[in-house]
């Protein structure tokens, strides 16, 4: 697979609802993915939440010859978890609610 697999692709629960579409992949160190952005909510991008997950809580799966990423989740909890913004300063992702002197590592 590919990054472009997953950057900027649709999420879906179980059920076929679209839940938010992944806005970042995040790699650690040794340069495997660990963590995935998702935004959720709003409309038209306003109101949207970022929020980060883990890469094995998206499921990748074929459907129409096309890669389909399901979540085993609902949008509302998505909603309801932290959410992060990107810091571009420090090219890192920082919850949204802490100074950048929190910083994700």
């Amino acid at each position: 697979m590919t990054v472009t697999d997953w950057y900027k692709q649709d999420v879906y629960d179980p059920n076929d609802n679209k839940i938010g579409q992944i806005k970042d992949v995040l790699v650690d160190k040794s340069g495997k993915i660990h963590s995935l952005v998702i935004g959720v909510g709003g409309f038209l991008g306003a109101g949207e939440k970022d929020v980060l997950v883990a890469f094995d809580a998206v499921q990748p799966t074929m459907k129409d010859r096309k890669m389909y990423l399901v979540m085993n989740t609902t949008k509302d909890s998505l909603k309801a978890a932290p959410g992060f913004k990107y810091d571009s300063d420090t090219t890192t992702w920082v919850p949204d609610n802490h100074s950048a002197s929190n910083k994700m590592k």
